[in-house]
């Protein structure tokens, strides 16, 4: 006999993100944390993996299977793997609960077209929840992360995204003004990448960037002697090969995104009224989003800006942690989901 528990209808919050996907009930916590990718087969384009068993196969795949990021770039690259991902994310945690009339939040970047935004959200009425809402990430992001957009002051999010970074400043439960960049993670890693490819012709993968930019990547002048193992292919030789790359490697790799992120929170904020400067220099930037842990990334910002920024707690959970917020407030909910959609 099933238990009590898996005839329950949740209120769910997903957020739709190009690197991770996430999926929270307001009653229980976090339910869904995985890797927005899928593994393709060429021939017969059916899905053999998704999430993180994917995850386990990105660079490994032999040559009929192919990984894919359904979402790139703050955009659905994608969009029938998109909704084939999101409802297998959302069958999964169908064991615990029921999506039937379920209501449902999920978050998108603002870069999303309006057919994209339709298209995941049918993906979630296909599975028959009660209620859909879109609400655009940065505005989540920033619930939970604890600012007061409600009130009269002016709040500034930056939420450094897989694919985009999303800058918002908000006032009155609104956007006052924003701002999106495509550079986020992924770029941080293409950017090692390519890197070491250049210097010494050595090819290596994804999530061997990855672990190199969490161990010795820093926005800030690292320490010099800081340094990583990398393994890869020699591409003269064309045999495996190890090295060692310095944290100034990295960090040098690294300096464009850094620098255009940088730019866009300094041209959002030359496009900011006056007064709503005055609050944020008061309340300062915070910064969330799995892009925001690399290494200084606060410094740098307070550095170039000079405004105090703060790197928020658990900053991979702002958004998702922001839908199940909305949940509990249904005229804000109402107030800053799409229309439309």
């Amino acid at each position: 006999m099933q238990s009590f528990l898996s005839f329950r209808s949740a209120d769910l919050g997903i957020d739709l993100g190009t690197a991770n996907t996430l999926i929270f009930e307001k009653k229980v916590g976090l339910l869904v944390d995985e890797p927005s990718v899928v593994v393709v087969d060429t021939k017969t384009k059916q899905i053999e993996a998704v999430g993180a068993e994917a995850w386990k196969m990105v660079g490994r795949t032999p040559f009929n299977r192919e990984s894919v990021y359904p979402l790139k770039n703050g955009v659905i690259a994608d969009l029938d793997l998109t909704s084939e991902m999101l409802k297998y994310f959302l069958r999964k945690v169908r064991t615990g609960v029921k999506i039937l009339g379920s209501r449902i939040v999920i978050c998108v970047p603002t870069e999303t077209t309006q057919v994209e935004r339709k298209a995941v959200k049918e993906a979630a009425l296909a599975l028959r929840a009660r209620e859909v809402y879109i609400v655009e990430e940065p505005v989540a992001a920033a619930l939970g992360a604890g600012l007061p957009i409600c009130e009269p002051r002016g709040s500034m999010i930056v939420d450094i995204g897989g694919g985009t970074t999303e800058i918002a400043v908000l006032s009155l439960g609104d956007i006052v003004n924003k701002g999106s960049v495509r550079m986020g993670g992924h770029h941080m890693d293409e950017a090692i990448i390519q890197f070491i490819r250049r210097k010494y012709n050595v090819l290596i993968g994804q999530p061997t960037a990855e672990k190199v930019k969490m161990e010795i990547g820093c926005a800030e002048d690292p320490p010099e002697k800081t340094n990583a193992e990398v393994k890869g292919k020699d591409l003269i030789r064309q045999m495996p090969k190890v090295l060692s790359v310095n944290a100034l490697e990295v960090h040098e790799a690294l300096s464009r995104v850094v620098s255009s992120v940088v730019r866009s929170i300094r041209t959002v904020l030359e496009r900011t009224p006056p007064e709503v400067c005055v609050d944020i220099v008061e309340s300062g930037i915070a910064l969330t989003g799995g892009g925001a842990l690399l290494k200084g990334f606060d410094q740098r910002i307070e550095r170039d800006t000079g405004i105090r920024t703060q790197l928020v707690e658990d900053p991979l959970l702002s958004v998702v942690r922001g839908t199940a917020m909305l949940l509990q407030q249904d005229y804000l909910l109402e107030r800053v989901c799409l229309k439309g959609v």
